[in-house]
């Protein structure tokens, strides 16, 4: 088991704690691609998937095909890959699913890290060109699983019954908007069936009022229940429900945060969460600097 990350102890740190928690340090690099390995960690997985990009990228690039430039963001939420001209995130790993982090010591300029999707849980391998920034890249990665990792542990008993008192409003809150709806529909139902008797043609049958008891209220009949269902969803089609966008409050407060929250009770997809976040934290970030190209495609890419 890695708690946090391992790596030679000389190395010093590259940033400062503020920046990679506050804001997040960015770098350059050319994006070799993304392909598929069969273990989350592992020297042996990343050279094949290095060498198996590098050559995709050798005919490619014979083929006019320039590699892409892209700008990595790495904090304590994650690492992102963006446009540089647009800033458009094209991918983006939470650093609780990346597990494995190396840079190739005979080419300065290859990193690679390996992270762990979370509706397939597949292993994906990330490789990357950094103009002989690799180094400095995969340790500013490290750094910063081991921040977060640390925040994660730190995070216990903050504002955490404020936030359960919200989050049981906000249920009651979706509960009688969804009960308002309901009344709603029936009493458009109603005054459809007013509408529909007052207009209906002189000489009609008119329809029999339904008898009440000393309290002024319909006697229950064992079809009254049914039919009173059918006069209302007759023939018309009511609009279905919106669904309840999880991601967003009521308040439009910020998106659930892990490393703000303690220990409670909290919903089932929101305990799921920091389920995953613990047993990847656990797991840990494994960085490493070793030699992935022993027989290398084209020294250039």
């Amino acid at each position: 088991m890695n708690i946090g990350f391992s790596r030679r102890k000389d190395k010093p740190t590259m940033h400062s704690s503020e920046a990679l928690v506050k804001h997040y340090v960015a770098y350059s690099a050319k994006f070799l691609g993304i392909t598929p390995v069969e273990q989350p960690k592992g020297t042996d997985v990343v050279r094949v998937a290095v060498r198996k990009l590098k050559f995709q990228r050798h005919i490619k690039k014979s083929e006019g095909e320039k590699i892409p430039k892209v700008e990595l963001q790495i904090s304590i939420y994650g690492v992102k890959i963006l446009d540089p001209k647009t800033k458009d995130v094209q991918h983006s790993c939470q650093l609780h699913r990346m597990s494995f982090c190396a840079d190739d010591k005979t080419d300065k300029r290859i990193f690679a890290y390996i992270c762990t999707e979370p509706d397939t849980k597949r292993h994906l391998c990330y490789v990357f060109d950094s103009e002989k920034c690799a180094e400095e890249i995969t340790i500013a990665i490290g750094q910063a699983f081991d921040l977060a990792y640390k925040m994660f542990l730190q995070s216990g008993g903050k504002d955490v019954e404020s936030r359960k008192q919200i989050g049981n409003l906000q249920k009651k809150i979706q509960d009688l908007e969804m009960e308002n709806l309901k009344l709603k529909k029936q009493l458009q139902c109603l005054e459809d069936q007013l509408i529909s008797a007052q207009s209906s043609p002189a000489g009609s049958i008119p329809v029999k009022a339904t008898s009440t008891d000393v309290f002024d209220m319909v006697p229950f009949t064992p079809g009254s229940s049914t039919s009173r269902i059918q006069t209302c969803n007759g023939n018309r089609n009511f609009p279905s429900l919106p669904p309840v966008d999880r991601g967003t409050d009521l308040f439009g407060a910020v998106p659930f945060d892990p490393f703000t929250c303690g220990l409670t009770d909290y919903p089932p997809d929101v305990q799921s969460k920091l389920d995953e976040m613990q047993e990847g934290f656990k797991m840990g970030l494994t960085l490493e600097g070793a030699i992935f190209s022993l027989d290398q495609v084209d020294s250039r890419c």
